[in-house]
């Protein structure tokens, strides 16, 4: 299964629409010190395949990954798939694209 980036557009469509649920992998202290608004925590050092189908799966949006740059979010989503998780999207540009382009910040 192939990763497919979103851009910025993509992913703040998704967030006003209530479509897209937005899961950042970035550590707790990144988190704690900016995320993009809406967004979910969910360190990518603490993964729990297992927690993260059951949050999807109570959620009922789209879910897609981002990080800081859409590093550790491909990373996440090449293990994902490797379990077996059909997961494949995710904010190319992460966090830093975000914030560069002065979008609102958490």
């Amino acid at each position: 299964m192939a990763i497919v980036d979103l851009d910025r557009d993509a992913v703040k469509n998704g967030l006003a629409d209530g479509s897209v649920m937005l899961i950042d992998v970035r550590e707790p202290n990144e988190f704690e010190a900016g995320h993009i608004p809406g967004s979910v925590s969910f360190p990518l050092s603490a993964f729990d395949v297992e927690r993260l189908q059951a949050l999807i799966a109570s959620d009922g949006r789209r879910p897609v990954l981002s990080c800081a740059a859409g590093v550790r979010s491909a990373r996440a989503l090449h293990y994902l798939q490797s379990q077996g998780i059909p997961l494949a999207e995710h904010y190319a540009g992460g966090f830093k694209d975000w914030a560069n382009a002065g979008e609102p910040v958490d």
